[in-house]
């Protein structure tokens, strides 16, 4: 049966993260939204390229300022409202611990809120004020990038696709190369870049940086796992799972 997904994000770049996972669920007929917290003007051609060519049926804003994100009415309103209206069966969003150990201003504060107005939206809160919906309980959180993960989703199939759209964001990417440049060792650079041609290019380096990172990640939680993967994706799931049997 076919599922609704929402991804919660709070730059932007997080729905391209977890994009090897969204693009698997967007061909196989299921409807992925996104929902972003904070994105600047420049930022959203991309990011809703970015989310075209993964399959995202579609993105939204909620327009929080940066450095203010609160948990506050307003802020639980809004998420409540659009959780309400998606109704998905499964949440991916930021990791609880990884954020707190994350110096990206704003992100702790979002994920409290996050998880607090997925809490709410499953009961009867200020139902008018939030755009008159019933209230909608999640069934299935993941925790997207987690320190300890407990499943993995193989991305061999889209892991392309997913380099596609991050190439897109071509405002991060720059951002990337520009945060990134002074911290880079030269020496151990030349084993990242196809060619020295392109160290003093923000774009071009940010997209290479990128395209080792996410290869780096999936390996990571693929060949050189237990899991039996071979490019995958890392989640983990709020709760434990439940079987009917061993598998």
């Amino acid at each position: 049966m076919p599922k609704t997904i929402l991804m919660l994000a709070t730059f932007g770049l997080e729905i391209v993260e977890v994009g090897g996972t969204l693009a698997k669920h967007a061909a196989a007929g299921d409807t992925v939204h996104a929902l972003v917290t904070l994105a600047r003007p420049e930022s959203r051609a991309g990011i809703e390229a970015a989310a075209r060519i993964l399959g995202v049926t579609s993105v939204q804003y909620l327009d929080f300022t940066a450095g203010e994100v609160a948990l506050d009415l307003p802020s639980k309103v809004a998420l409540v409202k659009h959780i309400r209206d998606l109704r998905p069966d499964i949440l991916i969003t930021q990791e609880p611990e990884h954020s707190y150990k994350d110096l990206d201003p704003d992100r702790r504060t979002a994920m409290l809120l996050y998880l607090e107005a997925a809490a709410i939206a499953g009961r009867s809160w200020r139902q008018e004020e939030c755009g008159g919906g019933a209230p909608h309980l999640i069934r299935s959180v993941y925790f997207m990038t987690p320190l300890q993960p407990n499943c993995v989703v193989e991305i061999g199939s889209t892991f392309a696709v997913k380099q596609q759209a991050m190439n897109v964001l071509e405002s991060q990417m720059r951002f990337t190369a520009q945060m990134l440049r002074d911290r880079l060792d030269p020496q151990s650079l030349r084993h990242i870049l196809p060619s020295d041609d392109i160290a003093d290019d923000d774009l071009e380096l940010g997209r290479q940086l990128h395209l080792e990172m996410n290869k780096a990640l999936a390996l990571n939680h693929g060949l050189l796992s237990h899991t039996g993967a071979t490019l995958a994706e890392a989640f983990r799931h709020m709760e434990p799972f439940r079987l009917e049997a061993l598998l």
